[in-house]
């Protein structure tokens, strides 16, 4: 996994995964990055330094197994795979599909709020009952979870959600 600093075209810095350097570059092209603060689809990368972890120290993180990827995020406008691009109809049908997976997971997970790390953690490391939960992260915290092999998506946002 690389991490890369980002920044949106309103100044939100923020983190992004990606399994290569040309995942990178493949999503940026396709209009695909969005600033998880704002939503703002211009986005670039920043100057930052690398990490680097002598042998002896790197711990080991697990791959991400098929079935944990997070979903893609919402494609720049005037690209090819805007949401606003498709026919209405269709536009509508996935906005509704949306809807009915955050009311799965609403109904079926526990919300801890801005706990959210915290819980994950104690779930992760068997400090507590293994369990669906959902909440709020900084970036920054959702990055450290990544980081320490704990499975963690954000859940998709909906156009009431921006209001």
């Amino acid at each position: 996994m690389i991490k890369y600093s980002l920044v949106c075209s309103h100044g939100h810095e923020f983190e992004g995964w990606f399994s290569t350097g040309d995942e990178y570059d493949r999503l940026e092209k396709s209009g695909h990055l969005t600033c998880a603060v704002c939503g703002d689809a211009s986005i670039s990368k920043t100057i930052m330094a690398p990490s680097v972890k002598s042998p002896k120290k790197r711990k080991s993180v697990p791959a991400v197994t098929e079935g944990e990827t997070a979903p893609e995020p919402a494609a720049k406008p005037g690209g090819d795979a805007t949401l606003a691009s498709l026919p209405p109809q269709m536009r509508q049908a996935f906005i509704e599909q949306v809807r009915a997976f955050r009311k799965q997971v609403t109904e079926s997970a526990e919300d801890v709020g801005d706990r959210f790390a915290e819980e994950a953690r104690k779930i992760h490391y068997g400090e507590a009952e293994e369990r669906g939960i959902y909440g709020h992260a900084k970036a920054e915290d959702a990055a450290d979870l990544v980081e320490e092999g704990i499975p963690v998506y954000p859940l998709p946002d909906l156009p009431e959600d921006r209001n």
